[in-house]
Parts: C-alpha cells; structure tokens; sequence
C-alpha cells in the first residue's frame, strides 16, 4: 500500500447524517495507539515481574499544504476554536477503517515566503477507536 492511499477525513456533517471529507492537501498522517500497563506483581510471581493491560489511548498527527476554503481543515480549526469534540476516520484505499472522537490539541499554520503554505493538525482521541460498520 501507498502512503498516499491513507486519508484523514472528518465528519462536516452532523452525528445522525455523517458527511466524511478528507483534510485536503494531506501529506502525512501518523496514527498512534498506546495501552498502559499496570503492575501486578506479588510475592507469587516467582520473583518476575508481571503486568495486565491498563488504560487505552490514541493520537493522530497530521500535515499537508493548505488548501484555501477546505471544509476538512475548517472543521478542525472550528472544532480547536470552540472546544468541541470531532469525529475523525481514517481511510485506506477508499475504504474506512478506523474511526473515533477526537479533540483537536494543536492547529499550526505556517506561511514562508519562499514556500508553499502548510498546516499541521494534532488529535488526541476520547473514547475506543473503533473499526467503523459498513
């Protein structure tokens, strides 16, 4: 597969009628999921250590060039702008496969003079990232 074939899309529309539109001008996105780990080692552990899972998270960075009027891009900066949650999914290869809540923690617009304008964008998720139904 193909990094261009990976896509950030957020939900424009509303909770009942989803409408998926891809932050335009995407270069990158990285999708990061992490679980704590709880230590639970006792004096019946054989003198090892031992450990279950703990609590879940996940995070999404992305960048790409800045495309004026993008309603992807929009959404993220009204969702940072009004402290609203946003309902993000990634895509590959046109199909969806990963899909949760987010907040949007960081917004970065950048305009060099002798380049093309670009943003970057960091999510934090709230809740599961699930795989979402067909």
């Amino acid at each position: 597969m193909r990094g261009v074939d990976i896509l950030l899309m957020v939900n424009t529309g509303t909770d009942a009628v989803p409408v998926w539109t891809a932050v335009a001008g995407q270069r990158n996105a990285t999708l990061a999921e992490e679980s704590e780990t709880i230590d639970i080692t006792s004096k019946d552990s054989q003198g090892a250590f031992e450990y279950d899972y703990g609590f879940y998270g996940w995070t999404i960075d992305a960048d790409g060039v800045y495309v004026k009027d993008d309603a992807g891009y929009q959404e993220l900066k009204d969702a940072i702008r009004n402290k609203q949650k946003i309902k993000v999914r990634i895509q590959e290869e046109g199909v969806a496969t990963e899909e949760g809540m987010a907040l949007v923690t960081s917004a970065e617009f950048e305009g060099a003079y002798d380049a093309e304008v670009t943003y970057s964008v960091s999510l934090q998720g709230t809740g599961k990232l699930e795989t979402p139904s067909a």
